[in-house]
């Protein structure tokens, strides 16, 4: 997947992301990586002998990357000007220079005026503190409310790549999560069969959440007619062709779903989780669905090679 992907990008016009959190060793091991193969521009955000200091200690080349210390930018007064009109008397000039010298806002804001395609964060940030700019500054596509989460989930088994899908939202919110995690899925080489998922199958249980998922998934179909979707489904009804087809007969999606619709955020934390963890599947996420421009949060525990690979993701998103 990721080798289709850098081929991608290296066809396009290179995209340029932002690493809000540029001291950290992870953030600039994979700087590194990204500078020697040359299909990815980095900016880092901090202050610029801070950062060359802990590239020369971690033995991380960086040459030729760009390094933006918010204390110094000399763009700051255009950027508050364009901040405060985003917020709309949220914030004071004062308030939004003050943001405006954290990372994850400087970052969000060189994204929106366009000095940058894309970021990634949260390495030392929570993910509250990555969505938060995003949604006051980036805001929502035209016809989003809200921002869901979605992890790729991969695994190589018997020489064969398998590629999943994995949507969450707030309960008001499936109907934009099926659609943005469809046309993600698409970008990393998923055909999209979305399931919508729950403890019951075709009605097989009455309750409010099988209600909401049933009702969610007809208004998801009327919204891709052209992509197959259906549920509301149990887990094996979504995977296995035996136990889907004698549940769905002739359902496209059932038995060979590959992109799940879970009916909450505790769902889809843990089931992304137990693939993960019992299942042997990488999880790359979660990618932020339903901005106007592509910002992923990292794991605080993640490790240089995602901090490598998310970029590449966030990056594709841009394409």
């Amino acid at each position: 997947m990721f080798e289709e992907l850098i081929e991608a990008l290296k066809a396009a016009e290179k995209k340029t992301i932002v690493f809000t959190e540029g001291t950290d060793a992870r953030i600039l091991e994979a700087t590194d990586r990204l500078v020697k193969g040359g299909f990815l521009q980095p900016i880092l955000v901090g202050v610029v002998e801070e950062v060359k200091a802990a590239a020369a200690k971690g033995g991380f080349c960086i040459d030729g990357v760009e390094i933006l210390d918010p204390a110094t930018y000399e763009g700051m007064d255009e950027m508050v000007e364009k901040m405060v009109e985003l917020r709309k008397g949220k914030m004071t000039p004062e308030d939004c220079r003050k943001n405006l010298l954290k990372g994850n806002y400087f970052g969000t804001m060189l994204v929106k005026m366009g000095k940058a395609d894309c970021l990634l964060g949260g390495a030392t940030y929570s993910t509250a503190d990555t969505v938060r700019p995003a949604l006051q500054l980036i805001k929502c596509k035209p016809g989003n409310s809200n921002v869901s989460g979605t992890f790729i989930m991969v695994r190589e088994k018997d020489g064969v790549e398998e590629k999943y899908a994995m949507g969450d939202c707030a309960e008001d919110q499936l109907v934009e999560s099926a659609v943005e995690t469809a046309k993600v899925a698409k970008k990393f080489g998923i055909d999209p069969k979305v399931a919508f998922l729950s403890f019951s199958t075709k009605g097989s249980a009455k309750d409010d959440t099988v209600t909401l998922m049933a009702n969610a998934c007809a208004k998801a179909k009327a919204a891709m007619p052209d992509v197959p979707v259906d549920g509301e489904m149990q887990f094996d009804a979504a995977v296995s062709p035996t136990v889907g087809q004698l549940k769905f007969p002739g359902s496209p999606v059932a038995g060979y779903a590959n992109t799940f619709i879970f009916p909450d955020v505790n769902a889809g934390n843990i089931g992304y989780k137990i693939a993960q963890r019992f299942g042997g599947f990488a999880a790359y996420g979660p990618l932020l669905l339903g901005l106007n421009a592509p910002i992923n949060d990292l794991s605080r525990g993640c490790v240089a090679d995602e901090v490598y690979k998310m970029a590449i993701i966030t990056a594709s998103q841009a394409l």
